[in-house]
């Protein structure tokens, strides 16, 4: 492997790492919509080069499923989503944007320091890329935990899968059928959590957490 193609591979796999933390700092649900399919276009352009660097075309298929599905077509069905629900725009957060940063930093070195550690006898770029890998999961896992509003709970988790996707590429690719039951369960995950919001903003008129925790508190 020559500089360029393994500057390349960390440039994508960092630029992934980057967007999380535009994830982080949007207060917008449709800014963070737009800013999830950003992510899973540098996905898909990052398990391409992974595909052309490992001669492993497999890999090009989960590239054409992250950016078809995951950049278009997911991004698409929650916007309307959004929009029939007439959910409140602003994604509510349990804690504020500059400490969420700041934990988003700390763990992105924990990953870092981790991940170099662990995979002492791996190859370098594998063992780079599964730090970023690990790194996508970790700011997506806080997402979930620092947000409020279900849909931005969702884009909290697509994102830690993304994580996993591109830990897969990265350490010498996955099967095909992995990667092509990966996108049916993603999409069969849309479809129910498309139910379910209605159902929610229906019965509860609203999909704000802390609010329907506070009504089953209620109800006890």
């Amino acid at each position: 492997m020559n500089a360029l193609e393994f500057d390349l591979a960390h440039l994508l796999a960092g630029g992934m790492v980057l967007v999380s933390f535009m994830l982080l700092y949007q207060n917008r649900l449709y800014a963070l919509l737009n800013v999830f399919a950003l992510q899973a276009v540098v996905l898909g352009l990052a398990v391409a080069w992974q595909a052309w660097v490992q001669g492993a075309p497999h890999l090009f298929v989960t590239a054409a499923i992250a950016i078809v599905f995951k950049a278009v077509v997911i991004p698409v069905a929650l916007h309307r989503i959004v929009a029939r629900l007439g959910i409140h725009r602003e994604v509510e957060t349990v804690v504020s944007v500059g400490p969420t940063m700041l934990a988003g930093m700390a763990l992105v070195g924990l990953s870092i320091v981790v991940m170099l550690r662990v995979t002492a006898g791996a190859d370098l770029l594998a063992r780079e890329d599964l730090a970023f890998a690990l790194s996508v999961i970790l700011l997506g896992l806080l997402m979930m935990v620092t947000r409020r509003n279900a849909v931005s709970q969702v884009i909290g988790f697509m994102s830690i899968e993304n994580g996993l996707i591109l830990a897969a590429a990265g350490a010498k690719g996955m099967p095909l059928v992995v990667e092509i039951s990966v996108a049916f369960s993603v999409l069969v995950a849309l479809i129910v959590i498309g139910v379910f919001l209605f159902r929610i903003r229906e019965r509860f008129d609203t999909v704000d957490v802390q609010a329907l925790d506070r009504f089953r508190g209620e109800r006890q």
